[in-house]
């Protein structure tokens, strides 16, 4: 394959921001939704649920690293025309849809330990079949560009495709949920079986639509490059483990409010429905962010944007949770309150792929090995054992403080905790990722001209062995 350095085009730029769209079509159901599908409709005990949850996710711990390191084992030794990344997509994007639909259709029709055991093995082949998609569609923003203005507008675009992928079923499922009673398993299936197959469009849209201009001939020796590499980026890449820490931190925010976050609008506000209406609302706010962030991020840089809107989302989460202690609040005020709270913390999210990016060049110029996959991989890892301690945590302590879903109306402190869930713990983890860039974060402008220096020279050399390789 040809190491192709050309602009991106606007289609290449839809096509990537589509593949979060794609994934998060289906993976947006398996935060809050999918809780109460388990709680409310198969009706799993909390305690139940909180430790499956931990075991799926523990599966996940080994499932990604796994999976990065593969991809870049198996093109070491295979060099598939087609691209490192890009024959994943298409491999996993109809598993992605049977398993999902299956997940929620086919559980309903058992009881006790079958309906347990039924349950374990879907939720693992779904993720392992996200899993076969997440990573390489992540990892394939490094291989379209090395340019750091495209990367950070190939970040922007998977934040828009993010946004709105996790927009479209927090909008429809609760309406479904509402229309046949939360206790009833068809509205979550229906919800489901729409989101999947539109999910699935994206997903094949994305692998169409994009192409991988970035081939390291070095780091692409099977010789060289090792699963176990991973280990040693630890050691010398302070970017990577900051990026790591705020994996963790982010989706410890991020899960901790959107886990608990359908019981919030019906035990707390007093409707499901209401989950909709807040999407809808935070939509135009959403769309403002995606247009200024990434002009703001060009401007300031995306580190510094990060930490402003983690700080932000931080400050706006513990003032909300003190005003709650202190007085009833209208839904209204809540739903905008939390949804610009949650916004401002989202920059980080829709921004942050653009620096796994400038952490995998980074690695290259500290050990002279490119391992998108593993270290892609890896920080994915960090992501998922924060969604698995603020998941599992929030269902744990949803029991704690008296949850019980066949009482019409919860006790005060499972309402208490609710909101303890929903609004003090993210605002807390939201400092975690703050403290992350701030204090171990080390790439300065120093450091990303001597980046630029390193890229220069690579491409210069292949240049030289282009030329000698036509003259022979």
């Amino acid at each position: 394959m040809e190491n192709k350095n050309k602009k991106l085009s606007f289609k290449s730029k839809v096509g990537y921001g589509l593949g979060d769209f794609g994934g998060c079509m289906t993976f947006a159901l398996m935060g809050p939704i999918f809780v109460a599908y388990c709680t409310d409709a198969l009706l799993i005990d909390t305690v139940l649920l909180g430790t499956l949850l931990l075991i799926w996710n523990i599966w996940d711990f080994i499932n990604d690293p796994i999976m990065g390191g593969l991809m870049d084992k198996s093109f070491a030794k295979s060099r598939n025309p087609k691209g490192k990344f890009r024959p994943w997509l298409l491999r996993s994007a109809p598993l992605i849809c049977i398993t999902f639909i299956a997940l929620w259709a086919v559980p309903q029709f058992f009881n006790g330990i079958a309906l347990v055991c039924v349950l374990i093995v879907l939720k693992i082949c779904y993720e392992a079949s996200y899993t076969m998609f997440n990573i390489p569609m992540g990892s394939l923003l490094s291989a379209m560009s090395r340019n750091d203005e495209e990367r950070a507008s190939l970040s922007s675009w998977r934040g828009i495709g993010s946004g709105i992928g996790n927009a479209i079923p927090a909008v429809l499922a609760p309406l479904f949920i509402e229309k046949y009673g939360d206790t009833n398993a068809t509205g979550y299936a229906i919800a489901a079986i729409i989101c999947a197959v539109v999910g699935l469009v994206g997903c094949l849209l994305h692998y169409f639509l994009t192409e991988e201009h970035v081939v390291i001939e070095e780091s692409t020796n099977k010789e060289k490059i090792k699963i176990t590499d991973i280990l040693n980026v630890f050691k010398v890449n302070r970017p990577f483990v900051a990026l790591c820490l705020h994996g963790l931190f982010i989706c410890l925010m991020q899960y901790s409010a959107s886990t608990l976050g359908l019981y919030m609008y019906k035990d707390v506000l007093g409707s499901e429905s209401l989950m909709s209406k807040a999407t809808i609302v935070s939509a135009p706010f959403m769309a403002v962010i995606f247009i200024f962030g990434s002009k703001l991020a060009k401007k300031f840089g995306l580190e510094r944007m990060i930490r402003f809107s983690v700080l932000a989302g931080s400050l706006l989460y513990i003032s909300l949770f003190v005003v709650q202690l202190i007085t009833p609040i209208n839904p209204w005020i809540y739903i905008i309150w939390s949804g610009v709270a949650m916004g401002m913390a989202s920059v980080a999210i829709y921004l942050q792929w653009g620096l796994v990016g400038e952490a995998i060049d980074y690695n290259e110029m500290t050990t002279g090995k490119r391992t998108e996959g593993s270290i892609y991989g890896t920080f994915n890892l960090s992501r998922r054992v924060g969604q698995t301690i603020a998941t599992s945590l929030a269902v744990y302590a949803l029991g704690w403080f008296g949850y019980k879903a066949d009482l019409p109306v919860q006790p005060d402190s499972a309402i208490f905790g609710i909101k303890v869930l929903c609004v003090l713990l993210p605002g807390i983890f939201a400092l975690g990722s703050y403290i992350a860039f701030k204090f171990v974060w080390n790439i300065n402008e120093k450091t990303r001209e001597q980046l630029k220096d390193f890229k220069d020279s690579q491409e210069e050399v292949k240049e030289i062995n282009q030329v000698e390789i036509k003259e022979e």
